[in-house]
């Protein structure tokens, strides 16, 4: 018994204390969900590796087929990560990514642009493409 709690003790403390890529954090990006997919199955799912603070599922067009899932615990982010990447859900093989801020800024920010882009054209009575023909 003794033996065991050591053992248990020592492995806790070098997880806490080992170094984790920049990249790891407590957040996770779920693609390739099936779209019928609901919350409790994804609590279901990811909540078998930790504690899990919030999940997000896509329910637009353009989100359909994804979630966000927040856990508790970073090291319990990192281990479902590694279990469920390519793992299969109903009929679909999903991809787990850490969510990645500036990278997700840059989408956003690429969107937007485009958005105002589109209202100058509206505005000026710009139409077609900003290519110069030649």
């Amino acid at each position: 018994m003794f033996y065991k709690q050591y053992f248990e003790e020592k492995d806790m403390y070098a997880r806490r204390n080992s170094q984790l890529p920049p990249e790891v954090n407590k957040i996770l990006f779920v693609k390739h969900l099936p779209y019928d997919i609901n919350s409790e199955e994804m609590y279901d799912l990811f909540g078998k590796f930790g504690a899990i603070r919030q999940i997000r599922i896509g329910n637009k067009k353009s989100t359909k087929g994804t979630a966000y899932v927040v856990y508790e615990d970073i090291y319990d982010a990192k281990n479902a990560l590694e279990h469920l990447e390519g793992f299969k859900v109903k009929t679909r093989y999903i991809i787990v990514l850490y969510y990645q801020k500036a990278i997700m800024q840059k989408k956003f920010d690429a969107v937007n642009k485009r958005k105002a882009i589109e209202k100058l054209k509206a505005e000026h009575g710009v139409s077609g493409s900003s290519d110069a023909g030649g």
